[in-house]
């Protein structure tokens, strides 16, 4: 492995989806041309280790942190002609959805019949015919889809183009090519593969020369194959062709996505800027090709990591470094000079941009020369340390070094960092530009349709591919459910207007109240006095609740520190554990809060609740006194109130995994079940893991308990079982299908003694999503279910609105049904998934997913981020992590 120069190839960040369509031979051929010229990265200090020593820590003495790709691969879409195409599922049995082998033969095929990549995964049960719900009101809204009015239906023809000495700037590529145009005909480049629609020679060699200095490229252009409509890969030349327009535009990629910057807003007093952008996907959807477009934006901050290292240096110089490596070290920072984004691995403090580095060639070339003879950029800094990142997973296939040195006066830091977020006038300023009321997003998607279809180039070129977008939003088809209720203590009953309850609740009585009678008030001295006021408010709204709770026994603490904390807790569970402690904390630091966690998750098992000092003097304490009450009432054992579920025998379970955030090869999987009708009875379970072999048999496992959990309650087995699961990209769904699907099944085939005693469900929840819905320039009410027009024909699926949104433009929520042997119509499932919304006890409003899976990810989060180990299971039976 070696290592070279930041200079890297222009388009390696942008590991294209499209080269994956190359047969295995191609792709050899490809990784074997694809070694670049890279620059090999030593210096005379000899910190920067020589081609093929391994990798093992920077000179600084900082090991270099791994961290894995995260790209999740887009799922193809089948194309029309679908029909053309031979599915062949690789499970069997009923409602089974497995991987398929698309076989392309005939006019469609290259060089005889070929297996095309398995990554077009089915996942719509066999037996399901019909996924479209009927209850509710019909309406129709409108969506941010364009319909692709018009689509080329001739073969397109697939080359892959090479140049030598290789050339790493996507924009000069095209631009070399661009040249023989003329004996090309109309193409498509995107700076790897191009597409004809006219079928050229197998092999062509061209030579062109780079402006830049004068040198003579040769451009060899290779067939690949050819496609059809029906080809699986056939819709992503459009989005191919979509980007091509883009440029046009003079819109710029950063990352995967393109951006505004002249139409850029600048926040000269949080040193920032605001590009908008476009994310777009045209995609096969149940009928027709449509193109999804969403308003983005990108926040780019005006300092570069010279800058931020700079103003370290001045802050303190003894401590420059350390502070410098804790502030960039993880972050993602642009080059503009070759528009790629890098993840910051280490710092490298012996190095810097006057060392010297071999070329391919064997020649030795300081990074200042670098620079200014490849980007024409000097560098003003010679005495900065080198950033350290890694190659990208393309280059590494193609057999290139992993690391990679980047100047720091050239990156600039993107995003936003934990203090920023936490800056109130700085997030108020951007929510005001990023939040877009329904009628401000319209009026922009359609303004960037105008752009699209005005512009001469543009039409030109779609015209040329007999291509044409439609100029209007498209309109669908959706329903609205009826509005839920709410049933309290006591079989009192309200209707969740626009899916909240707030006003309804008061002075309602609790479904469950358990009584708390020891419990334990923790303050620091300095605060005591709040809690003569806060006491007797928590006591009166928790009796209007029938929730009864003593006074407790109160105990203060010199100070707040997280030690402190953790001795006197220590001290007080160690003599009588109480049902409850509640600390009253001065801030919301997370080293505190995790000590606090930790103590009474772990070490000494016990509910805990935690609130701000500052909270128990605010103006609406009645109503936040309301709120903590539930929490602690439902951390006891207790319900607030239950919605109906006309079903027996069920049980919902949720599961969600978050990454640890000290430990980035550790995930922590959170499975959380209800174990009754009412919905009133949980059993929760967090396993850590490694890999996803690991977290497929921690799922199963846990599901198993919840089997045994609700026997327990209800002596008998449940007869359904329905999964809720959430953090699930798009290119894992195969890896669910075949290892948790598959293992679940496998053991509870085990506990029920076999597959025919027990109905399942397992539904992958997706909450980013770039579908956008609107009802009348507004958004459309809680309840409102898409199952048609915008759905995917290869997929169980639909679109659920379950939140009232005030500020800004409501995301709906995906759910797609992998496996289901229930028997139950899809109205019924739409419906359940609805009702579900309704159960997360933090608030008296509809939630974005499935109280499971809210609950999971609750309890996932907690774990990964202050725990970071498995609480003890005497708590796995409340939620105690609310």
């Amino acid at each position: 492995m070696s290592q070279r120069g930041g200079g890297g190839r222009g388009r390696a960040s942008r590991g294209r989806a499209i080269q994956k369509q190359t047969s295995s031979r191609h792709q050899q051929e490809q990784q074997q041309q694809q070694q670049l010229p890279h620059a090999q990265a030593s210096t005379s200090t000899g910190a920067i280790r020589r081609p093929g020593q391994p990798t093992t820590q920077s000179s600084t003495g900082r090991g270099l942190i791994r961290v894995g790709e995260k790209g999740d691969s887009a799922i193809g879409q089948i194309g029309r002609g679908l029909e053309k195409l031979s599915i062949q599922s690789t499970a069997g049995g009923s409602g089974d959805a497995g991987a398929v082998a698309i076989v392309a033969s005939g006019r469609g095929a290259a060089r005889g019949k070929r297996i095309l990549p398995t990554d077009i995964f089915v996942t719509k049960p066999s037996h399901v015919e019909n996924k479209k719900g009927t209850s509710g009101i019909h309406k129709v809204i409108k969506v941010n889809y364009f319909k692709v009015l018009k689509a080329t239906d001739w073969a397109l023809y697939q080359y892959h183009v090479d140049f030598s000495p290789e050339e790493d700037r996507t924009i000069v590529r095209k631009t070399l090519l661009k040249v023989h145009q003329k004996k090309i005909g109309a193409y498509i480049f995107d700076g790897t593969v191009m597409y004809t629609s006219c079928r050229l020679s197998d092999r062509m060699v061209f030579t062109s020369t780079r402006q830049s200095d004068e040198q003579h490229i040769t451009i060899t252009v290779r067939l690949v194959g050819d496609m059809l409509v029906g080809d699986p890969h056939y819709i992503q030349f459009f989005n191919i062709l979509v980007r091509k327009c883009y440029e046009v535009l003079k819109l710029k990629l950063v990352g995967r996505h393109y951006f505004d910057p002249r139409s850029k807003i600048v926040l000269p007093e949080h040193k920032l800027e605001l590009w908008p952008g476009y994310v777009s996907s045209i995609r096969q959807h149940e009928r027709d090709i449509l193109m999804c477009v969403e308003i983005s934006n990108k926040v780019m901050r005006l300092e570069t990591l010279g800058d931020i290292l700079n103003n370290f240096y001045r802050e303190d110089r003894n401590r420059f470094r350390e502070n410098f490596c804790n502030a960039v070290i993880g972050t993602v920072v642009l080059t503009d000079y070759n528009n790629n984004t890098y993840r910051i691995e280490d710092v490298d403090f012996s190095a810097s941009p006057s060392s010297s580095f071999p070329l391919k060639n064997g020649e030795n070339i300081t990074y200042i020369d670098y620079y200014r003879k490849k980007y024409d950029i000097r560098i003003r800094n010679p005495g900065h340390p080198m950033l350290v990142t890694k190659s990208k997973t393309k280059d590494r296939q193609a057999g290139e070094g992993e690391r990679v040195y980047l100047v720091p006066e050239l990156c600039r830091a993107t995003g936003l960092t934990d203090s920023m977020r936490e800056n109130y006038r700085l997030m108020s300023s951007l929510a005001v530009e990023t939040r877009l009321q329904p009628g401000k997003r319209i009026e922009k998607l359609l303004k960037f349709n105008k752009r699209l279809c005005e512009d001469r180039t543009i039409v030109q070129e779609l015209s040329e591919w007999n291509l044409q977008l439609d100029n209007k939003l498209l309109q669908i088809p959706a329903r609205q459910l009826l509005n839920e209720k709410i049933y309290f203590g006591g079989d009192v009953s309200a209707n969740a207007e626009q899916g909240d309850w707030t006003k309804a609740m008061m002075n309602k009585k609790c479904v469950i109240s358990p009584r708390l009678k020891e419990w334990v008030f923790l303050i620091s001295e300095r605060d005591s006095s709040l809690e003569q006021s806060f006491i007797p408010t928590l006591l009166k709204v928790a009796a209007g609740m029938q929730f009864q709770i003593d006074k407790p026994r109160s105990e203060y603490i010199r100070d707040d520190r997280p030690g402190t904390y953790n001795e006197r807790l220590e001290q007080i569970l160690s003599r009588q554990i109480p049902q409850l402690i509640f600390c009253a904390v001065s801030n919301n630091r997370s080293d505190r809060y995790s000590a606090i966690k930790k103590k009474c998750c772990v070490d000494r098992p016990v509910p805990s609740q935690i609130c701000l000092t500052r909270t128990m003097t605010h103006r609406n304490i009645k109503s936040i006194a309301t709120k903590i009450a539930i929490q602690m009432s439902c951390k006891l054992g207790g319900a607030p109130w239950y919605v109906d579920i006309p079903l027996e025998g069920i049980m919902m379970i949720g599961f969600d995994v978050c990454h640890d955030t000290t430990m980035k090869n550790k995930d922590f999987g959170a499975t959380v079940a209800i174990l009754n009708r009412r919905m009133t009875q949980y059993f929760s379970a967090v396993n850590v893991h490694h890999t996803g072999e690991e977290l497929s048999n921690d799922l199963s496992d846990n599901i198993c308990k919840s089997a045994q959990a609700y026997y327990a309650l209800n002596k008998t087995l449940p007869g359904r079982i329905v999964i809720y699961r959430d953090g699930v990209g798009e290119g894992q769904v195969p890896l669910v299908m075949d290892r948790e699907v598959i293992q679940i099944k496998k053991k509870l085939d085990g506990l029920y003694g076999g597959p025919d005693r027990y109905k399942m469900a397992f539904i992958i929840v997706t909450k980013r999503l770039n579908t956008r819905f609107f009802e009348n320039n507004n958004n459309p009410e809680p309840g409102t279910i898409v199952d048609d027009v915008i759905t995917s024909p290869i997929k169980y699926d639909f679109f659920i609105v379950s939140q009232k949104v005030r500020q800004g433009t409501v995301t709906p929520t995906a759910y797609s049904v992998v496996y289901d042997t229930l028997g139950m119509d899809p109205d019924k499932i739409q419906r359940l998934t609805y009702k579900l919304t309704h159960m997360y006890y933090n608030c008296s409003s509809t939630v974005r997913v499935p109280a499971p899976c809210h609950y999971a990810h609750k309890l996932a989060f907690l774990v990964s981020k202050f725990i970071h180990r498995a609480p003890d299971t005497q708590l796995q039976n409340t939620l105690y992590f609310l």
